[in-house]
């Protein structure tokens, strides 16, 4: 083999200071942790790069491919050539697709600073290699098993050399090149070729069933004869009492050289379940996204009041979200998602008081006065961003305690991410085409296999399988999809520019490769928060035309219902909301007169021939004369009794009327007796004795302590102002342009100082160290470097004491200071000189 280049790195902090600082960019992009602080140079980046919690994060964000790439190297002889892996990935008879995929998985590892080293020494990073390779206590996903070298090592001389005779071997003066005669008679695919031929053939059925893995087995003390027969050649090899392994070296020439059973090169395609017209996809996901509207302004209207109280561990109770389920009419699981959807959204809180409560925020007055686009579009803003997760919402956290909805413990950091990623997948289909929940599932899989178990202990799917079903049933309850298919508002949600007619051409070939145009590159990540407001602006705006036009009138029916044909303007929608009792939802809402719902409208400060007028207004039919006659009849009735504190009082100038309430033994409950001609008085507090006249059929008014008749209004209860839950990260966020620029500027300014070559000193420290200068002769350099332009490496310790090493350009010496351009910064500074602790000048080259 040819001498090694002499620009070939020798560490991985050499191949890091040999890339751009694009590629640096790249990397600290993908890898943020290595940032989180900014290293000081690159020795330090190259370290922090090899660490176990960075390392393991950077596994779990590998593609399988990529991922089948480094266990192969785990399992190859350090260093590799190229050849070598494309001989474990490809197997010996070379399969053109794996081929053709493996420069791409190299460059992936490469770049996330994994492997280092050129085509003919490739190194797996050493934290890498210790996760994935093999070893008794934690098996390679490979199958394979120890080496022969590494099988052998505590093994006898002498068994070793009887291992070598019997393998037809010339006996060594050592194990270890008796090892390395079996290495060698292993990897020869002739001569084992040879020597399996004449294997028994019970013998060669034990091999078949330990070459894939797991690679151990147990043997007696007495082994059979064909076990024997592989014990003696070495075939099998034993690592403890009763336990035998299959040499990797074995395992590879009976796996035609490959180091995975099914490599998997290319990305399962996404495959559509159907295809729908366009027009129908974006029309389904508006009357969907419609309903959302709809859903969580009727959740809020019904906590107006206030609404269930807070657990003292923080959450709904279980009773609690069923009523709410009931008052929304769905499953428990989607009112627990409508409830959250607008907490993440800053609509409900808890009001913080001492009895605690959920009920709307201010934001949600402002929310309700946008348009109905724009409100829409701030949900699905919320919901793409949250890592609060309702699909979680009864289950069981670490500690066996329940998750109850608004709870602690929702969060899913990787949430976002998946949804990102599900959305991604919808959009890289044709305009209409819904895909298979199962082949999103594969695809996820294969982009992530180390971010969870493909099952869990239970048997159900692994985390970010049921975030991506989640996912897909979410965005069908939002209207970001419709019948399964990402919607035009959908697509612009994520940034992604129109879709193709659903016409266009289907993917070809394996690994659902599409037309360029069907993966934009703004597809590939997340969008920052400027650029995400600019998406959500452009799916209002697509969103908009497909929404109903709100009416200004209802049709009256004689049945004392209403019938709303369409949505409602607000000031309609609410008074009727106030006046009447919805009956039943759908593409018309039916509103239901009640003797109750009147009062209610009574109650809240309008008159009967406010009523009336109202009316009047907004129907298109005539007023039926049974809703007539039902508000002049309520109307006359309220406010007849008035109901004050006394504890609680009732007057009443008919004193007939309270003759008849005293007489009548559903008031028993109440305890009340007669203070007065017109006055009765009860030993229960204001609210309670209203809704027990109220519950006997009688329509009393609260009254004030001046005696005015108490309005009640429904909108009265709000939380202070409060902000919407922030996500929980997963790990440190993504750096930006400008914080990547700069940090690269740092690290490359100071690994400048710490590798810049520096002229010998008599006063240098061992190992090459800064020298100890005295305070004259650093003031003698410094000033020798401002008349001759040249740089100095100086040591620094800042007022906080900690130490740092530089590389400056002095400009000016005076007054005790040292005004120096300072390439470690890439700024002019200025430095006190009692705070260099010594200089030393540059070599020359």
């Amino acid at each position: 083999m040819s001498p090694e280049a002499p620009s070939a790195p020798r560490s991985l902090a050499e191949a890091l200071r040999a890339r751009d600082d694009a590629s640096l960019a790249a990397l600290l992009r993908s890898r943020p942790d290595l940032i989180t602080p900014v290293p000081t140079d690159l020795t330090q980046l190259a370290t922090r790069a090899g660490t176990r919690a960075s390392v393991l994060r950077a596994l779990e964000r590998l593609d399988r491919f990529a991922l089948q790439t480094a266990e192969a190297l785990a399992v190859a002889p350090e260093p590799a050539s190229y050849d070598t892996l494309l001989g474990l990935m490809a197997g010996d008879v070379r399969d053109d697709t794996v081929a053709a995929a493996l420069p791409r998985a190299v460059a992936t590892l490469r770049e996330q600073a994994l492997v280092w080293g050129d085509d003919e020494r490739l190194r797996l990073v050493r934290t890498a290699r210790e996760l994935l390779a093999p070893s008794a206590q934690h098996p390679s996903p490979t199958g394979l098993g120890p080496s022969v070298q590494e099988a052998t090592a505590g093994m006898s001389p002498g068994r070793i050399q009887e291992i070598v005779g019997a393998a037809g071997l010339a006996s060594t003066h050592d194990s270890v090149s008796a090892a390395a005669g079996l290495t060698a008679l292993f990897t020869d695919r002739k001569t084992m070729a040879a020597l399996l031929a004449k294997a028994p053939e019970a013998a060669r059925e034990v091999l078949s069933r330990l070459v894939w893995g797991p690679p151990y087995g147990q043997v007696t003390a007495e082994p059979a004869a064909h076990l024997r027969w592989l014990l003696d050649r070495g075939l099998l090899l034993p690592t403890a009492p009763g336990t035998v392994v299959l040499p990797r070296e074995v395992a590879l020439h009976l796996r035609e050289g490959r180091a995975h059973r099914e490599p998997e090169p290319l990305p399962p395609a996404v495959e559509p379940a159907g295809t729908h017209a366009p027009q129908i996809v974006d029309a389904t996901a508006a009357g969907q996204a419609y309903t959302a509207l709809a859903t969580v302004e009727e959740l809020l209207k019904d906590w107006d009041e206030g609404g269930p109280a807070v657990l003292r561990a923080g959450g709904l109770s279980v009773r609690d979200l069923k009523r709410t389920a009931v008052a929304l009419d769905v499953p428990e699981p989607v009112a627990a998602f409508w409830v959250e959807l607008a907490y993440a959204a800053g609509l409900l809180a808890s009001d913080g008081e001492a009895d605690e409560r959920y009920a709307a925020t201010p934001a949600y007055d402002e929310w309700l006065e946008r348009p109905p686009a724009e409100r829409w579009a701030r949900l699905a803003e919320a919901w793409l961003a949250a890592t609060r997760t309702p699909g979680v919402v009864g289950g069981r956290d670490a500690k066996d305690r329940t998750l109850s909805a608004l709870g602690p413990g929702l969060d899913r950091s990787a949430a976002p991410e998946v949804r990102h990623r599900v959305l991604t997948l919808l959009a890289g289909l044709p305009h209409g085409a819904a895909p298979t929940a199962e082949s999103v599932l594969a695809r996820l899989r294969w982009e992530r296999p180390l971010r969870g178990p493909q099952r869990d202990g239970d048997g159900a799917d692994d985390l970010r399988s049921r975030l991506a079903r989640w996912t897909l049933s979410e965005a069908e309850l939002l209207g970001v999809t419709g019948r399964g298919a990402l919607s035009a508002q959908g697509r612009a949600l994520l940034g992604a520019p129109a879709a193709a007619p659903a016409a266009a051409p289907e993917p070809s070939g394996p690994g659902d490769k599409l037309p360029v145009h069907h993966r934009p590159a703004a597809l590939h990540e997340p969008l920052s928060t400027t650029e995400q407001a600019v998406a959500t602006a452009a799916a209002a705006r697509l969103l908009a035309p497909l929404l109903p036009e709100p009416l200004d009138h209802v049709l009256l029916q004689a049945d004392l219902t209403a019938v709303a044909p369409g949505p409602l303007r607000r000031p309609l929608a609410d008074m009727l909301g106030v006046l009447a009792d919805v009956e039943s939802k759908g593409g018309a809402t039916v509103y239901r007169f009640t003797p109750a719902s009147v009062r209610r409208a009574l109650d809240a400060g309008r008159a009967a021939a406010d009523l009336h007028a109202f009316l009047t207004a907004h129907s298109r039919t005539p007023v039926p004369q049974p809703l007539a006659y039902l508000i002049d009849d309520v109307a006359r009735k309220h406010g007849h009794l008035r109901v004050g504190a006394a504890s609680a009082y009732v007057r009443c100038d008919d004193d007939a009327l309270l003759n008849e309430i005293l007489a009548d033994k559903r008031a028993a409950a109440l305890r009340l007796r007669r203070l007065a001609p017109t006055v009765l008085a009860a030993p229960t507090d204001p609210a309670t004795l209203l809704e027990g006249l109220r519950a006997m059929g009688f329509a009393p008014a609260a009254e004030s302590a001046e005696g005015d008749v108490l309005i009640t209004r429904a909108d009265a209860h709000r939380t202070p102002p409060r902000t919407a839950p922030e996500p929980v990260p997963d790990g440190p966020p993504p750096p930006d342009t400008t914080l990547l620029s700069a940090a690269i500027r740092a690290i490359r300014a100071g690994d400048l100082a710490a590798t810049a070559p520096r002229k010998p000193s008599g006063s240098a420290l061992a190992g090459g160290e800064l020298p100890r200068t005295s305070s004259a002769e650093t003031l003698a350099t410094m000033q020798a470097a401002v008349l001759t332009g040249e740089s100095l490496w100086i040591g620094y310790v800042n007022a906080e004491g900690t130490a740092s090493q530089r590389v400056i350009a002095p400009i000016r010496v005076e007054g005790g200071f040292v005004t120096a351009y300072d390439h470690t910064a890439d700024e002019v500074r200025t430095y006190p000189l009692h705070r260099v602790t010594g200089v030393a000048e540059l070599a020359e080259e």
